[in-house]
């Protein structure tokens, strides 16, 4: 890296910058701008994700409201970010500042040579005085390989170039026990230390029609961001302020805090961008030695196998319910683990030869669930 500035990714969902069936809303694009120019004067080093391609293009090819079928959010959206850069470059003209555009797919993430080229694109932009603004390319994405929200892009950025903060923008102000606008007890949750399955049951679905991602996919990416030792607020900012308010701690929403997390950027690719190129069903006792004894997986855990991979693939681990606990690279074949599964460690070197014991070893495993017993 060119500089030791602290950098901040920001996210901004559809719903925040575009009139519903409208088009862009050029008044708070202009908002926006100010507030992210306010972080550079501080001496912060921003990238913006943004959302709205599609809100911002689907009104200039004639539909009523925002497309469903996946070839007219394509065309929509190739309109629409164009009009959505050129509204972010003349904004941000206003207090001196560049903004480049960078366009990414999930697939981007799988490859190891991308992430590096699109980490020194960023770096260089961001040397530069430029705002690197990211947004999930629309135009050629197909269902199969999409974030399905650009949340989880935004923490995937995050912890690619090493940001200290993630922020997410959204229309509520932060994550609460209940539904806010329905339920007029419902209280909003200021802190989370950790991610449990109390908190994705409290995350509604999808909040508004302009937008995709509902809190639920904020948790997700906060989940995500936490991982990597990227510490995420989820709230608004819609006065004059606030986005710095929210980058020094006491913003209108939720922190999730990552002081207790920190993969590297090795663990980082194995548990949240690569491709699992198979499944290996464990049984409860290696499950619970996985996620709470800091143990590798042994052949005598494996209950089944699913795919055709090889040593050095991703794969990924699910119990006997079904649910992934997490990934981690396996050193077998599936022939080889069908032949010694539900077998002692004394046992497998009888019946196969294999470079180490573990189907898995601790230092290539990264747990994506907590243990419940």
């Amino acid at each position: 890296m060119h500089t030791d500035q602290v950098r901040v990714v920001i996210k901004i969902g559809s719903s925040s910058l575009t009139l519903e069936n409208e088009g862009l809303n050029m008044e708070q694009i202009r908002y926006f701008a100010s507030e992210l120019a306010a972080l550079r004067a501080e001496g912060l080093q921003v990238l913006l994700v943004t959302s709205g391609a599609v809100a911002a293009g689907f009104t200039s090819l004639g539909y009523k409201a925002r497309p469903k079928l996946l070839h007219e959010k394509q065309a929509s959206a190739s309109i629409g970010q164009t009009l959505l850069m050129q509204a972010y470059h003349e904004a941000l003209a206003k207090y001196g500042i560049g903004a480049a555009q960078i366009l990414l797919t999930r697939s981007d993430f799988t490859n190891r040579k991308c992430v590096h080229n699109a980490s020194m694109t960023i770096d260089e932009l961001l040397h530069r005085g430029v705002i690197p603004i990211i947004n999930e390319n629309d135009t050629i994405s197909v269902d199969e390989i999409k974030f399905g929200d650009n949340d989880t892009l935004s923490a995937l950025v995050a912890n690619l170039v090493k940001a200290q903060k993630l922020i997410i923008l959204t229309d509520i102000d932060g994550l609460y026990t209940d539904n806010p606008r329905n339920n007029p007890l419902a209280k909003r949750i200021d802190h989370v230390d950790e991610i449990t399955d109390e908190l994705y049951q409290i995350a509604g679905g999808a909040g508004s029609a302009v937008g995709t991602g509902g809190m639920r996919t904020k948790i997700e990416a906060a989940r995500i961001g936490m991982r990597g030792g990227v510490s995420v607020f989820v709230g608004r900012s819609y006065e004059p302020g606030d986005l710095m308010i929210a980058y020094k701690g006491n913003g209108k929403g939720t922190y999730f805090d990552a002081k207790h997390h920190n993969l590297s950027m090795k663990k980082q690719w194995v548990g949240f961008h690569s491709v699992a190129a198979g499944t290996i069903i464990v049984d409860q006792g290696a499950e619970k030695a996985l996620l709470n004894g800091g143990k590798s997986l042994l052949p005598a855990g494996v209950t089944q196998v699913e795919g055709d991979f090889h040593p050095g693939d991703v794969v990924e681990v699910r119990n006997v319910q079904g649910e992934c606990i997490g990934r981690g690279i396996v050193n077998y074949t599936p022939w080889q683990i069908q032949a010694v599964a539900g077998h002692s460690s004394e046992e497998v070197t009888k019946r196969i030869e294999v470079s180490r014991i573990e189907v898995i070893h601790r230092d290539e495993w990264v747990t994506l669930q907590s243990y419940k017993s």
